[in-house]
């Protein structure tokens, strides 16, 4: 099993990892120790117990806020899925625009009209 030395806060430390993990291993310290610099340069220096621990918590809770904002946007996504169906599901809808009732009514009249005067005009004529 391979083991590799990390540095967190200034201290260095022999971590065994499986095969091929090393990368994951690397990036995870990487991370705790921008925890811990970040905490030495707010507090300064610490006990090494105390300092992994409170780097561990507040890496913890960046984690528990992006878990958060994960499931709030996969509710979001959920939605958007359901909204496309639900619009992929619905009649297609002809190019041309409704036309409003009124104008139907208007047009009727004026249909009417002209058949009358086309009446009147034959029997004129």
């Amino acid at each position: 099993m391979p083991t590799e030395t990390v540095s967190i806060g200034g201290k260095n430390f022999e971590v065994a990892c499986s095969p091929g993990e090393e990368h994951y291993l690397r990036s995870a310290a990487a991370m705790l120790d921008a925890e811990a610099t970040t905490l030495i340069g707010q507090i300064g220096r610490l006990p090494e117990s105390k300092m992994l621990l409170m780097s561990g918590l507040m890496l913890a809770d960046k984690t528990a806020g992006a878990e958060d904002r994960v499931k709030q946007l996969e509710a979001e996504l959920g939605a958007a899925r359901a909204e496309v169906e639900r619009l992929r599901a619905l009649p297609a809808q002809s190019a041309a625009p409704a036309i409003p009732a009124g104008t139907v009514e208007r047009m009727s009249d004026l249909a009417a009209r002209a058949e009358y005067l086309a009446e009147q005009f034959e029997t004129r004529g």
